[in-house]
């Protein structure tokens, strides 16, 4: 790790943070392409997701600081988009899959941090299935967010089963995470 705070990458990630403005603001705006505009800023935040790993590891720019701010302004998207369809929904059928989201990425967040504090960090480091998760939680709210609330639009649909597809990756990562976590907690 370089140790850089300020670098393309580390720029990069924080130019994702300073997206969720207008993303909200686009979820909002009373016009017809309000959904396009959301779902294509939330698009963009995806490609700078991937953009700030892929330049930090060929320019040679890793820091412990882009390490912590990279997955912070990758849930904070995720979590405030959650919030908007929660909003736009209104339904149980939606707030379930976005709590158990939601109290996933905190419940792991914290676990991954005491971890790390008791020297043991790498037993809860990023998975597969996490990565998997993350793919098919990032689809469907591209689709939901693209036209909400549309019932008519089959995307619409596609992206509430990605959502709960999403849902259950979250518990089965979050049980593989305990289980990797286990005989340290309860040392």
């Amino acid at each position: 790790m370089s140790g850089k705070i300020i670098s393309i990458p580390n720029g990069i990630t924080a130019a994702r943070i300073l997206l969720i403005p207008c993303f909200v603001i686009a979820f909002y705006l009373p016009i017809t392409k309000g959904g396009v505009i959301t779902a294509a800023i939330f698009c963009l935040a995806g490609v700078t997701d991937w953009l700030d790993g892929f330049l930090a590891r060929k320019l040679n720019q890793t820091s412990r600081f882009g390490a912590f701010l990279d997955p912070v302004a990758d849930k904070l998207i995720v979590a405030v988009a959650l919030v908007l369809l929660v909003g736009e929904y209104g339904k149980a059928w939606m707030t379930i899959p976005a709590a158990i989201i939601v109290s996933r990425e905190i419940a792991i967040s914290a676990l991954r941090e005491w971890m790390a504090e008791i020297g043991q960090r790498t037993k809860v480091s990023v998975s597969y299935l996490g990565k998997i998760k993350t793919f098919i939680q990032i689809i469907s709210i591209i689709l939901l967010l693209y036209q909400p609330a549309d019932w008519h639009l089959i995307w619409v649909k596609v992206g509430v089963v990605l959502m709960y597809i999403a849902a259950f990756l979250t518990l089965w990562s979050m049980a593989s995470y305990m289980r990797a976590a286990w005989a340290v907690i309860t040392e």
